[in-house]
């Protein structure tokens, strides 16, 4: 027998004792996962745009960012749900051809009653309190000066009107998304304590008129090859969706054989079950996860950071265990007439909208699905339909890749039968395939494959007919599953015969 070593002279003379290390049967894997969050920051924040940075608290990233802005509000509702995983970001500035979003609010009369009127921005609440004495234009000046005194808001307000009873919102980003910052008044309402003082009569301007997103091409480039495996994205334009999915797709992006680095991109939309899922018929990405919901007071980016949490949190423990009845944290629910039944939720789900449902107090995710819909010939297909497939495939494949490169990464290649001595660094096809078979069978215990001898039977692992350094091999794991549909027939009896 003869032992090969890798830094060992064999010529050397000096006496007495050397020693090299050699870890590569001393393999445990353990997945490293990171997050990122792609969003906007205000032009006078320090750090750089596009440029991706560390981020470990909501207080850090108001100072990198800008207090009150998009990554600022997006990393503040991701530590809600994950404050363990690494989360970096990336920042973009508004885009220069761009339009903030506008809105208002006018009070239209005072109130006959003191008391304390609750204004949601955002979802975020400003109280404020109300006198009898109070005139409309006293109200609206107190309003704004409480919405200033809160930098933590996306909106900047003045007070306006021929008798300065109006207060403005502007946006403090440019963009489209600025038209999703909801305002209300008493969200939980008479059940909640939030009453209005008797009289106090106020009319809102939803905001509107803002376009213009950044353009994501930059920052999706200044990430690189680093890993992160969860990204949350403020933006559901097509063309920044179009940027995401060739940067994840499996041609040229993270997906592809070349690259490896298996990203999955979360963002959310908030429309009609109509435009939800005419919006979600346009796309057919294995690699992005939209959430679909109406009328909810926190914005789609918050949302989206909120699912990439959620994922980030979960999936780092078990990528097959599906997501469903997790609690989305810091997400204000829709109100009770504006959330989707059961089956208009069955027609999102068909359209390429992942879903939540409202229970206990909270929204919590019920499908985290991708908007994969078909195949190349325009044909249904179920394929990559839900995102744990890819999460899973992904964790497959990384521990089957960390496992072959620890184990043999300078080795010889030989045919089957090669008789070469013990000991000597050199692989054959036949030892490459008992280590695919042992790995497969060390993910099995991990619950994340099934049907072993299935997968033994049609494993192939083969050296090239035309690169002798080379060898193939055709991998062929069945996932696991995650248990979604429980059906029952309830064949009831009113009594059972006594025999």
């Amino acid at each position: 027998m003869s032992i090969s070593f890798n830094q060992m002279p064999a010529d050397i003379r000096v006496p007495l004792f050397y020693a090299e290390v050699d870890n590569s049967q001393a393999f445990s894997f353990e997945g490293n996962y990171r997050a990122l969050l792609i969003g906007q920051r205000f032009a006078v924040a320090p750090i750089a745009v596009n440029t991706p940075v560390l981020v470990s608290s909501a207080d850090q990233a108001g100072q990198y960012f800008g207090k009150g802005s998009m990554l600022h509000r997006m990393v503040t509702a991701y530590i809600k749900n994950n404050d363990y995983t690494e989360l970096w970001c990336v920042a973009l500035d508004d885009d220069g051809s761009g339009v903030a979003a506008t809105g208002s609010i006018k009070v239209d009369a005072g109130a006959s009653a003191s008391g304390t009127d609750n204004l949601y921005i955002a979802g975020q609440r400003i109280r404020y309190g109300v006198a009898s004495t109070d005139t409309p234009a006293a109200l609206a000046t107190a309003i704004a000066a409480a919405i200033t005194a809160d930098s933590n808001l996306p909106v900047a307000a003045v007070v306006n009107g021929s008798d300065n009873s109006q207060v403005d919102f502007t946006a403090r980003h440019k963009g489209e998304v600025g038209n999703g910052i909801d305002i209300r008044r008493n969200y939980y309402g008479v059940v909640g304590g939030e009453v209005s003082p008797t009289g106090l009569d106020i009319s809102i301007t939803a905001m509107s008129g803002g376009s213009g997103n950044p353009d994501i091409s930059t920052a999706v480039a200044a990430v690189g090859d680093e890993p992160y495996r969860f990204i949350g994205m403020a933006y559901t334009d097509a063309a920044n969706l179009a940027v995401m999915q060739t940067f994840l797709d499996d041609v040229t992006g993270r997906w592809s054989p070349l690259q490896q680095n298996y990203s999955h991109c979360f963002t959310a939309r908030s429309d009609t079950l109509g435009s939800l899922n005419t919006f979600g018929e346009t796309r057919n990405d294995p690699h992005t996860t939209c959430y679909g919901v109406y009328d909810s007071p926190t914005p789609t980016y918050e949302a989206a950071a909120i699912w990439t949490g959620i994922a980030a949190k979960h999936i780092s423990i078990d990528p097959a265990r599906p997501l469903q009845t997790l609690p989305m944290v810091g997400f204000l629910s829709p109100p009770e007439a504006s959330r989707f039944t059961i089956s208009e939720r069955n027609i999102l789900l068909h359209s390429g909208i992942a879903t939540s449902y409202v229970e206990g107090g909270y929204s919590r995710i019920e499908r985290a699905i991708t908007t994969y819909q078909e195949n190349s010939y325009g044909e249904p297909d179920a394929s990559y339909l839900d995102a744990n497939t890819l999460f899973t495939l992904a964790y497959v494949l990384d521990y089957l890749r960390a496992g072959i490169t620890q184990k043999y990464p300078r080795h010889k290649l030989a045919n089957d039968g090669t008789r070469f001595g013990a000991g000597q660094a050199i692989v054959t096809p036949k030892i490459i395939k008992a280590e695919i078979i042992a790995s497969y069978g060390r993910l099995e215990e991990r619950a994340l494959v099934e049907n072993r001898e299935a997968f033994i039977d049609n494993l192939i692992v083969e050296r090239s007919s035309s690169n002798p350094s080379r060898v193939d091999v055709l991998f062929p794991p069945d996932l696991v599953n995650q248990l979604r549909i429980l059906a029952v027939l309830a064949q009831f009896r009113l009594q059972y015969n006594a025999n």
